[in-house]
């Protein structure tokens, strides 16, 4: 593991709304981690790094880095944890094709700043070479546990049938709670999955651990907006090291939450602690390790799968209202109030025209499913922020005793609503096709038939 911390002053992805987020303190740092894992004849990397998204060229730079360690660039495997309280690694919130010649002082608006890209590229190549130079036996276990109490679907639907995202709003501004709001409209992923690989003298020497859930907790309190943390991720992993030595690199997988987020919508006392739910699955984590059995061979192997994904069709009247804007204003327009911020209706008119020069370069997205086999445990990277009712589907479909689906791995798409989540909207599945809501209804449940069948294929 690198650190991979920024400095002062770098912007903070994950906004979703084109402001500024200037990092003004570090709460834990960041970390690019490597675990490399040679079987035979055959080698596979994960790199797991502590950031919002990671774009394309960041995983065409690592792997091109890869390939000259000896590895084939399909069994490089990279994934954003996705803390909100993180830069981007690579353009995203707007299509890199659409037309601005950006100052330095507005780099931030594609999502990214290259200066930082820089800087964790270097850190990730670093630590895959750490990773490769670190080769040693072990043996290899895994176990599953269940918390049900740590993470919570985000989308509520309230009386009138619509969407919302309910945030702990308080006793004081809902002492009866969120009354307004009838149910949560879907389920989450309460695995607790841990993998375990432990040396000769049956020391820990890496720990993976398979949560599904949004880390917004820093993200979301205001106090902490602009404060760089890895989140309940970051809290996680110094809790095992606290526990199973320096000397550990724990990595997480974060599963496919992009309906998930960590906090209890129907409760107005619930409070925000990225630490606190770190080190409950931390606890929970321990308790699953002695039931581990362990072994030290086993088949090691990987696919990929590239699929092509259909856009949604921009409604006329939203295509008409974005041009008048971008008409009016081709450059950012600025709000009125002095603060220097980039206009949020500017911004939402700049992402829905970014889907228009996606699909001129892109007829159809091409989108990457990526499957490892480690014995009996399968991972699944996707792309994107799909709805955990994909990947409740994968893992009810896997012949793998444990299947482990990593989002957010090698590409930004945006998100992947399950296609009845279009008829409500909300964030995810909004009405103004945004550009990370820019994929047809139906790209959910491809992914998923192609992802199964990609996992069938490793362990047949």
């Amino acid at each position: 593991m690198v650190d991979i911390t920024p400095p002062a002053g770098t912007h903070l992805a994950g906004s979703g709304m084109g402001d500024h987020r200037p990092a003004q303190s570090v709460l834990d740092p960041l970390y690019a981690k490597a675990l490399v894992l040679e079987g035979g004849a055959k080698r596979v990397c994960l790199l797991a790094m502590d950031s919002t998204i990671i774009a394309e060229p960041f995983t065409a730079a690592v792997r091109q880095a890869a390939t000259s360690m000896g590895f084939d660039a399909d069994a490089v495997m990279v994934h954003a944890v996705q803390t909100h309280s993180a830069p981007g690694l690579g353009r995203f919130m707007l299509d890199p094709d659409f037309p601005l010649d950006l100052p330095a002082e507005r780099e931030y608006l594609w999502g990214s700043e290259q200066s930082y890209v820089d800087l964790a590229v270097t850190g990730a190549v670093r630590a895959l070479r750490h990773a490769v130079d670190s080769i040693r036996p072990v043996q290899v276990g895994a176990a599953s546990a269940i918390r049900a109490d740590l993470a919570f679907n985000r989308r509520a639907v309230r009386r009138d049938g619509s969407i919302e995202m309910p945030w702990p709003a308080g006793r004081i501004a809902q002492p009866l709670g969120p009354v307004h709001l009838r149910y949560l409209e879907g389920p989450i992923d309460p695995e607790v999955g841990v993998l375990c690989l432990r040396d000769e003298l049956m020391r820990m020497v890496a720990m993976l651990l398979h949560y599904t859930c949004h880390p917004v907790n820093v993200f979301a309190n205001r106090w902490s907006y602009r404060a760089v943390s890895a989140d309940w991720p970051g809290a996680w992993s110094a809790a095992m090291q606290q526990t199973y030595g320096s000397h550990l690199v724990p990595i997480v997988l974060n599963g496919c939450c992009g309906n998930i987020n960590p906090w209890d919508p129907f409760d107005p006392d619930f409070v925000m602690d990225y630490r606190r739910m770190g080190g409950e699955l931390a606890r929970t984590s321990c308790k699953a390790v002695p039931t581990i059995s362990f072994a030290d061979r086993g088949v090691l192997d990987w696919r990929i799968r590239r699929v092509g994904l259909p856009y949604r069709d921009v409604p006329a009247d939203r295509q008409q209202q974005a041009d008048k804007i971008l008409s009016g204003s081709p450059e950012p327009a600025l709000l009125k109030d002095g603060s220097g911020q980039v206009d949020p209706e500017w911004f939402l008119a700049a992402s829905t025209r970014s889907i228009e020069y996606c699909r001129r370069r892109m007829p159809e997205l091409s989108y990457e499913i990526q499957v490892f086999r480690i014995g009996d445990l399968a991972i699944v990277g996707l792309p994107g922020e799909p709805f955990v009712e994909g990947q409740l589907a994968i893992k009810l479909a896997s012949p793998a005793r444990h299947t482990y689906v990593a989002h957010m791995t090698t590409q930004y798409v945006g998100y992947l609503p399950t296609a009845q989540a279009f008829a409500r909207g909300g964030h995810e599945a909004n009405a103004d096709c945004t550009y990370w809501a820019k994929l047809a209804p139906e790209a959910l449940e491809t992914v998923v038939q192609n992802a199964s069948a990609t996992v069938k294929e490793l362990f047949v």
